[in-house]
């Protein structure tokens, strides 16, 4: 995975979107991948990104299934073929923080296993 300057371009112009309500509004018909949290304060791009992390935990490699449903943005973090990201954060009008994370190519296709 490597950091690309045009996805974190796409990223940032979506966060900047999304400063104005701070939802977890997926972006439709865009070309990556994404990540989406928020916090009612300071969230910083690497603890967002940790949170998604730790939802190893509710994965079943042998399975290939999410325990409560709780596990595509780790799977997404892994996924084998996205490797190349851009991540941004944004302040929101509420005083909150909006972060995506955007991957190149997608990952998460049904049925298919991140690694």
């Amino acid at each position: 995975m490597e950091w690309d300057d045009t996805v974190a371009a796409y990223a940032s112009d979506y966060a900047n979107q999304r400063a104005g309500d701070c939802d977890l509004i997926h972006c439709t018909g865009g070309p990556y991948g994404e990540n989406l949290s928020k916090s009612t304060g300071d969230l910083s791009v690497a603890d967002a990104v940790k949170l998604w992390v730790d939802e190893i935990s509710n994965y079943d490699y042998n399975s290939n299934s999410c325990q409560g449903g709780e596990c595509l943005h780790y799977t997404q973090v892994v996924w084998k073929n996205s490797v190349r990201l851009g991540c941004a954060s944004v302040t929101c009008d509420n005083g909150g923080t909006f972060v995506i994370c955007s991957y190149d190519p997608p990952g998460n296709w049904a049925g298919e296993r991140p690694y």
